[in-house]
């Protein structure tokens, strides 16, 4: 049997099926479905086009969205397509982030959305509207998302969520026309999963002023954030409390961590704070415990569980398009049975994890929402993550490890969403705790 014998062989299950198959597959190559990855552009790369249709959204979740919110989705899919995408491989590859982005960024005008009263007219968006936007986000670039996540999900909040009235006057209709830009400072060089108990940044009460003295590490946005929310351990009682550090403030300073091999749009900085003088007035005034940072980080949690599945959906569509593009064999490599099973296994994935996130948001709305929820969606989802953006890279063959294609730039920053918002061996401890009621945290 030569070579292109055994692959006739797998393309269909018998002969008795191979006829109609074979109609189905001629049938449906007459219609294009995207620009072959093989043609040339201007700059002489090749390149893959998607169709406007979300071809993951297998049971129609989209459809669950009111008219208004759908609305804003697809306004938000336009926009990224048309104004992020373009920049996004350039900026990767140079491993900076492109400042015209938050420009792009402020055109879009939904930095707001999740916030009653500050930057929108609108009432605000449900949490299903919210984890479906940084679905979207993330599904055209994860990288580039990372800055809007971080600057509209932990920077806003933490003065949402913790920030008197006054606090969330001043400083919040600016974060949400992207006036002022968020950062949020909690990982530290020397800790991560054991930052509750063992923040080694303090604060020191001096009058009416603060001071603090330490280091931070991975602060997205670290490098040109005007507002830097800063968690520090208070000195007189052992309690973690929040600042807001503004740009310029002495002994604060941020450097760039150079080298990276995912989320290489994202400033990630290491940040020193040198006897730094924060005012009382910039301290979170409804912040008094690491419980109430639990509360933040429980929400944005789970929008980074929304994150890995808009970067399972991006790797996907990118696999079948070109799936259906690439001809091997004298005939598009969607045709063999090994290439189906691997898109559909994407899609099983995506649309488990799809459900398992509509039901996460309904919880949100019902104020019945707790830890081991969004730590089950993060451990798991993540997880689904890995496999299909795995599995969607060696439909590329080769060309997966092109830049080119885009599903490269997919598979190297899966991992740095695997990792932040708490690994998965901790999301998993935090449920283990919770159906078991025995803690195995060290």
């Amino acid at each position: 049997m030569t070579a292109t014998d055994a692959t006739d062989a797998a393309a269909t299950t018998d002969d008795a099926g191979a006829t109609a198959a074979e109609t189905a597959t001629a049938a449906a190559e007459t219609t294009p479905t995207a620009t072959r990855p093989e043609t040339a552009l201007a700059d002489g790369h090749p390149q893959t086009v998607l169709t406007d249709g979300l071809t993951a959204d297998f049971y129609g979740y989209e459809d669950l969205l009111p008219d208004d919110e759908r609305k804003l989705l697809l306004h938000a899919r336009d926009f990224l397509q048309t104004e992020v995408k373009p920049l996004v491989n350039d900026a990767w590859a140079k491993g900076e982030f492109p400042r015209e982005l938050i420009d792009r960024f402020r055109g879009l005008g939904l930095a707001g959305v999740p916030y009653e009263g500050y930057g929108d007219p609108l009432p605000a968006g449900s949490n299903l509207l919210v984890g479906m936007l940084a679905m979207e986000y993330t599904r055209t670039d994860a990288s580039s998302a990372t800055f809007f996540g971080v600057h509209n999900g932990l920077a806003m909040y933490s003065i949402y969520r913790g920030g008197d009235q006054e606090q969330r006057d001043r400083w919040l209709p600016a974060m949400a026309a992207l006036d002022k830009i968020g950062a949020f400072a909690m990982t530290e060089p020397l800790g991560g999963s054991d930052v509750a108990g063992g923040m080694r940044t303090t604060a020191r009460r001096a009058g009416d002023h603060w001071i603090l003295n330490g280091a931070k590490r991975w602060i997205g946005n670290g490098t040109f954030a005007d507002l830097v929310i800063v968690w520090a351990r208070d000195e007189a009682d052992n309690k973690v409390k929040g600042f807001v550090v503004e740009r310029g403030t002495p002994g604060f300073s941020a450097t760039k961590i150079e080298n990276k091999t995912a989320f290489r749009i994202v400033e990630n900085a290491d940040i020193t704070l040198t006897d730094v003088r924060v005012p009382e007035a910039n301290r979170l005034q409804r912040v008094d415990s690491f419980r109430d940072v639990a509360e933040i980080l429980r929400a944005t949690r789970s929008g980074v569980a929304w994150q890995a599945l808009g970067v399972m959906i991006g790797a996907y569509e990118l696999a079948l398009a070109y799936a259906k593009e690439r001809r091997q064999f004298g005939r598009p490599i969607a045709r063999f049975q090994l290439v189906q099973d691997l898109l559909v296994k994407s899609l099983g994935n995506i649309t488990a994890c799809w459900g398992m996130l509509v039901q996460l948001a309904r919880l949100q709305d019902a104020g019945i929402f707790r830890d081991e929820h969004s730590s089950l969606a993060k451990a798991f989802v993540t997880a689904r993550m890995r496999e299909v953006v795995a599995w969607s890279r060696e439909i590329f063959g080769g060309n997966g490890i092109v830049l080119d294609y885009d599903v490269a730039r997919f598979f190297a920053d899966a991992e740095a969403i695997y990792s932040f918002e708490g690994t998965r061996e901790m999301n998993t401890l935090i449920v283990g705790k919770a159906i078991t009621g025995e803690s195995a945290f060290v």
